[in-house]
């Protein structure tokens, strides 16, 4: 309804990798990307971030504003008001999939206030090794990918789910995984 076309997501991909391996498993650590950050509290406590390249990070910002702001330019836009954008953008993706997460496992789940970042990979991973790696040593990473109305150019992104100690064993348990 934001952006009055249909959006169409590609089935995810799904795994669980350790969070020290980040930087390394995921693309070259120098290049820039735009990350998402939003902390779940309820029946499964976790952080969530929604990671993308820059290139598709500004896509979806576009998409989002050129559906809003009438006749004004994009490039006019000023970078709180596009970053405030993508962190919408991210956070309705991060709900989304807590949301379906919720709706498998029965969990009730309230999510915070969404923060958007820009910086090359390999820096925002490894500040979420440092900050989460207290936590546990994994990370379920999630590969999506979304088109909107007829384009046929995908918008890519990777939820990465960070739990706290206990809940993603909780979970797989909930999915009958183990």
């Amino acid at each position: 309804m934001l952006l009055d076309r249909p959006v169409d997501m590609d089935v995810p991909t799904a795994e669980i990798v350790s969070i020290y391996r980040l930087a390394e498993y995921y693309g070259d650590p120098l290049s820039p990307v735009s990350a998402v950050f939003v902390r779940s509290e309820g029946d499964f406590p976790c952080s969530l971030i929604f990671l993308q390249s820059e290139e598709d990070g500004q896509t979806l910002v576009d998409l989002l504003l050129s559906s809003q702001c009438g006749n004004i330019l994009l490039e006019d836009i000023p970078g709180e008001i596009r970053d405030s954008a993508l962190a919408e953008g991210g956070n309705i993706i991060l709900s989304a999939f807590l949301n379906a997460v919720n709706e498998l496992t029965s969990g009730v789940a309230s999510i915070s206030v969404p923060s958007a970042a820009h910086d090359m990979l390999g820096s925002i991973l490894q500040v979420m090794a440092v900050l989460f790696g207290q936590y546990g040593d994994d990370a379920l990473i999630v590969d999506t990918s979304l088109r909107v109305g007829e384009s046929s150019r995908s918008i890519a992104g990777k939820i990465v789910l960070l739990p706290d100690p206990g809940s993603l064993e909780s979970l797989f348990g909930k999915l009958r995984v183990f």
